[in-house]
């Protein structure tokens, strides 16, 4: 049992036109995200606290910001 199909090599490749192979109507995108809410002006929410222990202060830290005059520097 063999089928044989015509074929027309000269015509070439095509496009299929049946509607089963064309691609879906776009539908609606959906909404944007939301954006997180900020602390202030909420009743419920406190503001941050800083920390119990304070923050970080490295005896050195100056050092990386001592501007060192001119002449200094290219003697």
């Amino acid at each position: 049992m063999e089928v044989e199909a015509e074929v027309d090599y000269e015509k070439g490749c095509c496009t299929p036109k049946r509607s089963e192979f064309r691609i879906p109507e776009a539908v609606a995108p959906p909404p944007a995200p939301k954006k997180k809410a900020f602390w202030v002006g909420k009743k419920n929410k406190k503001p941050p606290q800083p920390p119990k222990n304070g923050y970080f202060n490295p005896p050195d830290l100056e050092l990386l910001f001592a501007v060192t005059p001119v002449q200094q520097a290219w003697a």
